[in-house]
């Protein structure tokens, strides 16, 4: 690692979605930079949405613009699919065949199923959640499996991307619009955003449509807000951890020798920093799978039961 080791370059460089791995250059047998490159299907000549903002480049340079391209991320989400596809339908496939669960993996997967059913869904949605059940299982082991799979080296963390966040919190309000729509029907779900108040008629015509606007833009924060604490969560994290183990490569850049004091004691101090770091990673994966969950089923449970 260079003397440019610190740099927002190098750290955001790391946790950003790009168009290829970064890997060891031992392991690169490509062209030995460190990239493992993917292959682009679609090539255009310039971006369909090309973001830049005067002032903010440090935003620019976090956000990717509208190409086309695969990247990281979309290879890292695929697999996360596909790995919860293989698990649950082979143990779908087991479940046919006995009726109480055996193995540690079985019983490991139950107890977080029905802890999201008895203790997420039904309480903050009532008595509907069972039919909401596939989503919220769905969407607590996609987060989950995106947020562990940036423990893995070389690897990344989808959910430190607002194009990934921002999606998953539009398919919860599109479900809590849909739900909300098919329980009190299209209308009826959109007047009863205003609640019932005795107001006489002069000052309801000026009121009612203030507070109508105020509920809407309420229910668009929410899910705003929604993608933004998963993204902050998974991306700051990982920044952190970065800068930790960027020091190391800092400090022996400007050092004549790797056997120094100075960057012995470095890197000992910031692998272990790293590691403890690490460990509370591992528990943020699973605590902000929760919460995207939980949030989820509290929304829903808001539209279909409104008071």
């Amino acid at each position: 690692m260079s003397s440019s080791a610190l740099s927002s370059d190098q750290i955001f460089g790391h946790v950003k979605d790009t168009h290829y791995f970064h890997v060891p250059r031992a392991f690169d047998v490509f062209d030995g930079d460190g990239h493992f490159k993917l292959p682009q299907p679609i090539e255009l000549e310039r971006p369909i949405i090309l973001l830049n903002i005067d002032g903010m480049d440090e935003v620019n340079k976090m956000v990717e613009n509208l190409d086309f391209k695969l990247t990281k991320f979309m290879v890292l989400e695929l697999v996360v699919a596909l790995v919860i596809a293989v698990i649950f339908i082979h143990l779908a496939v087991r479940m046919t065949k006995s009726e109480r669960p055996k193995g540690k993996m079985w019983n490991l997967l139950e107890s977080f199923l029905l802890f999201i059913r008895d203790d997420v869904a039904r309480p903050a949605i009532g008595h509907d959640a069972d039919k909401f059940l596939p989503y919220l299982w769905t969407i607590f082991f996609f987060v989950l499996g995106c947020n562990l799979i940036g423990m893995v080296p070389w690897m990344g963390t989808p959910t430190g991307a607002l194009a990934v966040t921002g999606v998953l919190a539009l398919a919860t309000f599109l479900v809590v619009i849909g739900s909300g729509m098919a329980k009190m029907g299209p209308v009826g779900f959109w007047l009863g955003q205003v609640p019932d108040m005795d107001l006489p008629f002069v000052l309801a015509i000026l009121l009612k449509p203030m507070i109508f606007v105020i509920e809407i833009v309420g229910i668009l924060i929410k899910h705003f807000v929604l993608a933004v604490r998963l993204l902050a969560n998974m991306f700051a994290g990982h920044i952190v951890l970065a800068v930790l183990v960027a020091f190391i490569g800092a400090v022996g850049s400007s050092v004549a020798t790797y056997y120094h004091p100075l960057f012995v004691g470095v890197s000992v101090a910031s692998i272990f920093g790293a590691t403890a770091l690490s460990m509370l990673e591992l528990f943020v994966a699973f605590l902000q799978a929760y919460i995207f969950t939980f949030l989820s089923a509290l929304f829903i449970g808001m539209a279909v039961h409104p008071h």
